[in-house]
């Protein structure tokens, strides 16, 4: 695949999570770096009085890699994630 099939095949996407289990952050952390490559910039927003975290990510990835992340996060217990791509 040449540079621009590789362009071409990248998607930008903002990735929603919701965390109510901190126990399970590393798992999360963990699967951020594994697609670190991917990630533009990340914001989290503690909510203490509703015991949760608010965590944006931004990415420019391929769509199945978006998917997979994505699909991963919402398998940690305590921890959800929706992706919102843009047109």
């Amino acid at each position: 695949m040449d540079k621009r099939e590789k362009e071409d095949n990248m998607r930008i996407a903002l990735l929603g999570i919701i965390v109510k289990n901190r126990e399970e952050v590393e798992k999360l952390n963990d699967l951020l770096h594994e697609y670190s490559e991917y990630i533009l910039g990340r914001m989290g927003v503690p909510y203490k009085e509703k015991d949760v975290s608010i965590i944006s990510i931004a990415m420019n990835a391929p769509q199945d890699k978006i998917s997979a992340l994505s699909g991963k996060i919402g398998m940690i217990k305590g921890i959800s994630s929706k992706v919102i791509y843009a047109p």
